[in-house]
C-alpha cells in the first residue's frame, strides 16, 4: 500500500496517550534514574576520596 506524503494525524485520544506516556516518563526520571546517578557519583567520589589519602604509619 502506498504511504500519503506528510505526517499521519493523531487524534485526540492518541495525542492524550502520548502526553500521559510523556508524564510519567518524567517520574520515573526523578523517581528512578536521578537517585541511581546520585549514589553512583557518591561511590566514586567516596572510592577516590580513600584511594588518595596518605597512609598512616604507625
Amino acid at each position: 500500500m502506498r504511504q500519503l506524503r506528510g505526517k499521519v494525524k493523531e487524534t485526540r485520544k492518541q495525542k492524550k496517550e502520548r502526553k500521559l506516556e510523556n508524564v510519567a516518563i518524567q517520574n520515573q526520571m526523578k523517581t528512578v534514574v536521578l537517585p541511581a546517578v546520585c549514589v553512583l557519583a557518591l561511590l566514586i567520589i567516596v572510592f577516590v576520596y580513600i584511594k588518595t589519602r596518605p597512609d598512616i604509619e604507625v
